[in-house]
């Protein structure tokens, strides 16, 4: 895979649709006409019950698959969609580390589908159980139950939803859950088409409707209705999944750290594989594999996280900032100082997870440095803040060993010192960086390393509020100037806020 192109990425809205400038900066990467040209299935609408669009939304097994031409450009080109739930398994087979031939177990659990497939050594894909409808819809339904500020219809749906509640949902106290609690889990874990049947006023009687998402009862809540979707889903695999194949997940639950942890932990599996892109990102990706098997027999892609865009060096730095090059102890000296340091090189990171390449770095150390971050990410102050440390010295820090490159699974902290990114219940998210893979990150951490004995930095996404990651130089000077950053990196090159070098 050479290059993925992502349409909420250079700070436009997330989950955006497809924009002209996209287009443009494909068409601009790409040197001939294409051999085949795809087009993921999805609907012409807000719902997947809506109008097709190419293969459309559901099917698992090819038989929607739609293959044709089309000229493009003066020249007849291939064409080819299939269907997106068939994006979201692609997109995990293909990516990968098995081999192709090697029988494995999916699970594609998103805001609509939530089912497990077994995926044969001649990738036929067979669905073995279609577990729950709308899991993905269903969890994000009770924050929006809860938030006074989310719309009545279509059940308070944001995509922002999801996030948070898991966030919430790590402070919760242990408390066995409440009768009024058990009562909206059960109500929103029976409806149909939740988004389409059951705006939240159904709910107003209950005394979380509209309460807020700050108490320790709805973090209890919250925490109980992820385990409830949870436990709903592990009894379908213990019971259904008992050949101890590797299991791959998609979706957009495969952002759920809690789950994939819970997956990884359960013992019912051989390994557990989530893509980093593992939502609709990844859905372009997918259907291109899906072709790429269609018309090649070849299921499998190499690829690398940091397949996103380049960074676009718009306009020259403002000579206020003070320009020195790129010197790693330097860097490392700013941030033991604990200063935030915006980070920008090389190409963007594939999926929604900010790798290293796109991040806010700072030290792992004091809990205000947490709050520091979520003040200039203007985002509310339950929200975690991930770490990242280099590969070899997880098992230092963390209790785990190997890797965790994309941040998609919890890993309980042994050192105290790393306030910072510390969940309330003792985990963190952690990435895990390798030489080989981002050799400037890893060499920034064993700097840092050298000079306060710890290998970890704090690696959060740098954008805008609702918008992907910031991918040209205007932005990132907008950004820093007004959030009062003091430094950032581009390419080869530190920028100083004036009064922010070092002491």
């Amino acid at each position: 895979m050479e290059l993925s192109i992502e349409a909420e990425k250079d700070s436009f809205p997330r989950y955006a649709e497809l924009t002209p400038s996209t287009v443009l900066d494909a068409l601009d990467l790409v040197d001939d006409v294409p051999d085949v040209v795809c087009l993921s299935g999805w609907v012409k609408g807000f719902h997947s019950m809506e109008r097709p669009l190419g293969a459309g939304y559901f099917g698992w097994d090819g038989q929607r698959t739609q293959v044709g031409e089309r000229r493009v450009f003066g020249r007849q080109v291939r064409t080819f969609s299939s269907t997106h739930e068939r994006s979201h398994l692609m997109s995990a087979y293909g990516m990968s580390p098995f081999p192709q031939g090697e029988p494995c177990y999916a699970l594609v659990w998103e805001g609509n589908i939530g089912s497990f497939y077994e995926i044969t050594p001649d990738v036929t894909v067979i669905r073995v159980a279609e577990v729950m409808e709308d899991p993905g819809n269903k969890y994000q339904y009770i924050f929006a139950l809860a938030d006074p500020t989310a719309e009545a219809a279509h059940g308070g749906f944001r995509f922002s939803n999801a996030g948070k509640l898991m966030a919430l949902a790590g402070y919760a106290d242990g408390s066995p859950v409440t009768t009024a609690g058990r009562n909206v889990i059960d109500w929103v874990l029976s409806r149909r088409s939740i988004l389409l049947t059951s705006p939240k006023s159904e709910l107003a009687a209950s005394p979380f409707h509209n309460a807020g998402v700050t108490s320790q009862a709805f973090a209890n809540l919250a925490a109980h209705h992820s385990a409830r979707i949870f436990d709903f889903f592990y009894k379908v695999a213990h019971a259904r999944l008992t050949k101890g194949y590797p299991l791959l997940i998609a979706g957009g639950c495969g952002l759920n750290c809690g789950w994939n942890s819970r997956w990884r932990d359960c013992g019912l599996f051989a390994d557990v594989f989530v893509p980093p892109c593992p939502n609709d990102t990844g859905s372009a990706i997918g259907t291109a594999i899906d072709a790429q098997w269609y018309f090649e027999g070849n299921a499998k892609v190499s690829w690398s996280v940091y397949s996103g865009a380049d960074f676009v060096e718009d306009v020259p730095v403002p000579d206020v900032f003070t320009r020195h090059p790129l010197d790693l102890t330097l860097v490392a000296e700013l941030l033991a100082q604990r200063m935030v340091i915006a980070w920008a090189r090389g190409r963007a990171e594939i999926g929604p997870r900010a790798l290293g390449n796109r991040s806010l770095l700072a030290a792992p150390f004091d809990p205000s440095a947490r709050d520091r971050l979520n003040v200039i990410k203007r985002r509310e102050p339950y929200r975690p803040i991930a770490p990242v440390c280099r590969e070899e010295e997880v098992a230092t820090y963390f209790e785990w060993t190997g890797p965790s490159p994309h941040m998609l699974f919890f890993q309980r902290v042994r050192d105290g010192r790393l306030g910072a990114v510390t969940h309330v219940d003792g985990t963190a998210r952690v990435q895990t960086v390798a030489a080989y893979e981002n050799p400037v990150l890893h060499d920034l951490l064993g700097a840092f390393a050298s000079r306060t004995g710890v290998g970890v930095l704090c690696n959060t996404s740098l954008n805008f509020p609702g918008r992907g990651s910031i991918n040209r130089t205007s932005d990132v000077v907008e950004y820093v100037s007004e959030r009062g950053i003091d430094g950032f990196v581009i390419g080869d090159h530190l920028y100083v806020r004036p009064g922010s070098g070092p002491t």
